[in-house]
């Protein structure tokens, strides 16, 4: 096994160098090459094919952890690694300590994340683990002392993660921190038609955007995920048509901020909105995320109709990080207390039971107890059933971090007096004894019950039948909690299958085509040879190869000649593959 590089290579093109042998000169030395063969002592020393050493440096044949930190688009990059991985061979296992390689997917929005992030670093080099660094934290900040030697792939380039994974196998460490641009235009990222795993396969999660439009002085994101860069219309609803003929029955739409989309392409929000809402089947729902007050404002009467419709949840994330006029300025929010009273006031008004999720800051620098009762005040008065409170972190690098610090336990007290605030009421309390239509997506913690959501996206948790699990049924309320409430099923009503097609199981590939997803089925025989393709690898490398040329000159007449290839790869495996050892 060769030993890691000392220096880190800023590409995979920097692995070849003027030393190496050209393509001529190796022809040439190949000739001078006897082969010879070695006669094993015992069987003791044959390992199965199915089975390759766990030291393998054969690409496409190792265990691979994935481990994830962070927001709902940070999960929705894993899902697309793992897929893309799966796609070619790897084993994506839940065991770490069996793994071959660790792909740590980080997130920098705290400090403990990030402490999180360090420590399984570390744990992998104890454990002689191959390494691979994705997410925000190497994004942002990839000269840190406790990444160097360790590959890094950026989080725009999540369609070039099989190159990264295979040099590191060979002991290489990359580095691909580069951003996608078509014609000078950044992009918002990889292509959403890669291969993914979803971690739930009834729900999908869409980065609609990357990136955003503000500049908040405590935000570390920004450094990692830039300014806004959004997909075409036509690209999100195509995924989510996929989605659904893939058995989900949820969709989450996410990004940095979901309100700013399409102002980098000339369009909005609610213009995407009502392009989705077209494409969702009956008795499937659609999740918004995440929006900052200044870019919906201006669409409120649009969202107020799109949060009304019958297959959208009428449920927004709208952060107000504190009630201090003077705090936001410091935190450059970009809008003041009252422009987040005007969005969330008509929004009760317009959408009847809407549910209002907030964040709030314990602690930014300069923030008085005036301005700290202020928060208090206004999470008295809105009560909001689902908020993010959140003690302040100074983040190395950003402004906030060089302000005027509030003692530290100045900042735990506020944090606690603010969290005894909100366990002091109890928001559905007032439902008990209604009908409602929940979707069922999941399993509760404790693995006791199934967790549905009713159409303010309200946590409901129903009886462990299997027969629920996809299906959107009518339940009657009987008990509540402070975040959830229990239901059960009426047993006269109609209950929904939502899901268009059968869902794909847990740890199935999403994405692939027919002709892939043939191969992966039949092609064992490469198997008896890891040394050389399968059909299944060598279609994904073409398909792959599509991610560049298709952006540059005469990327059509490249896409057609890759296409032809790939098709007779696949002809070929399917008429003598499987009786031809390939």
């Amino acid at each position: 096994m060769p030993a890691a590089c000392d220096s880190v290579l800023e590409d995979i093109e920097d692995i070849v160098s003027a030393e190496d042998l050209k393509p001529h000169d190796r022809q040439f030395v190949r000739k001078n090459i006897f082969p010879k063969v070695r006669k094993r002592n015992s069987q003791k020393n044959i390992q199965t094919d199915d089975d390759p050493p766990s030291d393998s440096i054969i690409p496409g044949v190792q265990k691979i952890w994935i481990r994830t930190w962070g927001c709902s688009h940070n999960n929705s990059d894993g899902e697309y690694m793992a897929g893309q991985l799966a796609a070619y061979g790897y084993k994506i296992t839940d065991n770490s300590a069996e793994a071959d390689l660790w792909l740590l997917n980080s997130c920098t929005v705290k400090n403990p994340a990030e402490d999180h992030f360090r420590n399984s670093i570390k744990k992998a080099q104890e454990g002689k683990k191959k390494v691979v660094l994705a997410g925000c934290v190497p994004q942002a900040q990839p000269r840190q002392d406790y990444l160097k030697g360790l590959s890094i792939i950026g989080v725009y380039l999540a369609d070039r993660l099989l190159e990264v994974v295979e040099e590191t196998i060979k002991g290489h460490s990359v580095r691909l921190l580069g951003q996608k641009k078509d014609n000078g235009k950044r992009l918002g990222g990889a292509r959403l038609d890669l291969p993914k795993i979803r971690k739930n396969p009834l729900i999908e999660i869409i980065s609609i955007n990357t990136g955003c439009l503000n500049a908040c002085t405590y935000c570390k994101t920004k450094h990692a995920r830039g300014d806004l860069a959004s997909y075409p219309i036509e690209e999100l609803v195509d995924r989510a048509k996929q989605s659904f003929q893939e058995g989900v029955c949820e969709i989450w739409l996410t990004s940095e901020d979901t309100g700013a989309y399409g102002r980098d392409i000339g369009t909005d929000l609610p213009t995407l909105l009502w392009k989705l809402v077209e494409a969702i089947p009956e008795g499937a729902m659609l999740r918004l995320g995440m929006t900052n007050p200044p870019y919906i404002l201006e669409h409120l009467e649009e969202m107020a109709k799109i949060l009304n419709h019958p297959r959208v949840y009428a449920f927004l994330h709208i952060p107000v990080q504190s009630a201090s006029d003077s705090v936001l300025m410091d935190m450059k929010r970009e809008y003041c207390v009252a422009d987040f009273k005007q969005v969330v006031d008509f929004l009760k008004e317009k959408v009847p039971g809407i549910t209002i999720a907030t964040d709030i800051i314990c602690g930014f620098p300069g923030e008085t107890d005036e301005d700290f009762q202020e928060t208090m005040k206004l999470v008295e008065q809105y009560r909001f059933p689902s908020l993010f409170i959140n003690q302040f972190y100074p983040r190395p690098g950003t402004p906030a971090a060089k302000l005027h610090q509030v003692p530290a336990a100045v900042k735990k007290q506020r944090t606690k007096d603010l969290s005894q605030l909100f366990h002091s009421y109890n928001p559905y309390d007032h439902k008990v004894g209604e009908r409602q239509r929940v979707l069922v997506t999941e399993e509760s913690f404790d693995s006791n019950y199934y967790v549905a959501h009713n159409p303010f996206y309200e946590q409901v948790l129903v009886p462990k039948d299997p027969l629920l699990m996809g299906k959107m049924v009518e339940v009657n309320i009987y008990e509540a909690g402070k975040h959830f409430m229990k239901g059960q099923p009426v047993s006269d009503a109609r209950v929904y299958t939502a899901s268009i097609t059968r869902p794909l199981a847990k740890g199935e590939v999403s994405g692939l085509t027919e002709e892939f997803r043939h191969a992966s089925q039949n092609g064992t025989n490469w198997k008896a040879h890891p040394s050389a393709k399968s059909p299944v690898k060598a279609a994904l490398q073409s398909w792959m190869a599509l991610q560049l040329p298709w952006q540059q000159e005469g990327g059509g007449l490249k896409i057609l000649s890759v296409s032809l290839a790939l098709l007779a790869v696949l002809v070929v495996f399917y008429y003598g593959g499987m009786k031809t050892e390939l």
